[in-house]
């Protein structure tokens, strides 16, 4: 008998995930906004970098609806494909409808941001002693859109990937059921190595690097605004020493909260807790001499532009509300911030970064080097995945 798997949201990934379940265990669904937008055959395109087309994939989808009874009271397995900052949005909004009579496997493709704080969130709130968290350290594949609801584009899988799962005792399940049918299957590589513990997933890092430093190294040499968009540098294919000065700034002071946790917990394994570099070769097997290296070498991403919006002046300004702000400062600079006060540890380019995100925002969440707590703007339902907000009042409740 088939399991039900409702893939949660149409990112960039879902046009990926779809075609690879294809003669799964799975009848696969989607919950989105735009259910009308949506085939019922997804295709998929594997391209190698020059542009040449290695496979073609087909994947049927059951249905795509945005009503929440019909679509999640008898799913099995439930993979979030959307922006990490609204996770915990979706995940509140879907728990009411998520059955209790049986084991229910929540996950998603990326784990930054501590994806068991938001599980156990709502296990807690709803009282869902029925779920398995489960979710990558890396998004499994390089993904691109080509017509939304319809077609999707991939530069194939990561050479090695890892993903934690708790209760642990359910990782080799996922890993037959799950893991294995949307990377190894398909492309001979992509096995998952199980983490421990999710920890290590939020503290390695990614995204909360390499977004707000190229978005911060972009103002430090350009300024605030561009006159035409054509002026705007591409987000990698242009990225220099200013930018990745200011990432490996952040690698750096994570490092150091990386470090003062395995010294703290000795007895714990955070053998997959990697700083940006060493994280590259476990996931591509190449090593990068640098930073900067490491992205202009990367000819999947030449295409990506900057996330930029015209302003009330005509001018072009990177857009605040970009998910490279709410993802990667309130679900990943802010938690390291205050794990780094926790543990007495400087961290002289995160404090950077924030204070530069909340001048372009408008906002206010750090002074003096420290997290304002009780500012209005960290105190926004859902806003910030700092560990506060779950109720965690030491690093060692975080610890899992």
């Amino acid at each position: 008998m088939k399991k039900k798997l409702v893939v949660c949201g149409g990112g960039n990934s879902a046009h990926t995930l779809i075609p690879l379940l294809k003669d799964s265990i799975f009848d696969t669904f989607i919950y989105t906004s735009k259910p009308e937008l949506w085939s019922n055959q997804i295709e998929l395109e594997w391209q190698n970098p020059k542009g040449e087309i290695e496979a073609s994939f087909s994947g049927p989808l059951v249905k795509a609806s945005n009503n929440l009874e019909e679509l999640f009271p008898d799913a099995d397995y439930l993979v979030f494909c959307m922006p990490v900052h609204q996770y915990r949005i979706a995940l509140h909004a879907i728990a009411p409808y998520i059955s209790k009579s049986k084991t229910v496997f929540v996950g998603t493709l990326y784990g930054q941001g501590g994806w068991n704080w938001m599980v156990d969130e709502i296990r807690r709130e709803y009282n869902m002693t029925n779920l398995v968290a489960f979710s990558f350290g890396l998004i499994p594949w390089i993904s691109r859109l080509v017509e939304y609801g319809h077609k999707g584009l991939t530069y194939g899988c990561m050479t090695s990937n890892y993903a934690a799962v708790s209760p642990r005792k359910y990782f080799k399940q996922i890993d037959e059921e799950f893991f294995e049918q949307i990377c190894y299957r398909w492309f001979g590589k992509g096995k998952v190595e199980e983490s421990e513990n999710f920890i290590s997933l939020t503290l390695s890092v990614d995204n909360q690097i390499i977004h707000p430093a190229r978005c911060c190294g972009l103002y430090k040499k350009y300024g605030r605004t561009w006159k035409h968009k054509e002026d705007v540098p591409w987000f990698y294919r242009d990225f220099d020493d200013t930018s990745a000065e200011l990432m490996e700034g952040l690698d750096n002071d994570y490092s150091k909260v990386r470090n003062k946790i395995k010294e703290r917990f000795p007895e714990k394994n955070f053998a997959h807790m990697l700083n940006y570099l060493d994280l590259e070769y476990f996931s591509h097997k190449y090593y990068s001499k640098n930073a900067k290296d490491s992205i202009l070498s990367s000819q999947t991403l030449h295409s990506i532009t900057t996330p930029v919006i015209k302003n009330s002046e005509g001018t072009w300004e990177i857009d605040r509300n970009h998910r490279f702000f709410l993802d990667d400062i309130f679900y990943g600079n802010c938690i390291v911030k205050w794990m780094a006060e926790q543990l007495n540890v400087e961290t002289p380019t995160i404090d950077y970064i924030l204070n530069w995100a909340q001048e372009v925002r408008g906002e206010s969440f750090i002074e003096g080097g420290k997290l304002l707590l009780g500012s209005k703007d960290l105190k926004v339902p859902l806003k910030s995945g700092i560990p506060v907000v779950y109720g965690y009042s030491t690093i060692d409740d975080c610890i899992d």
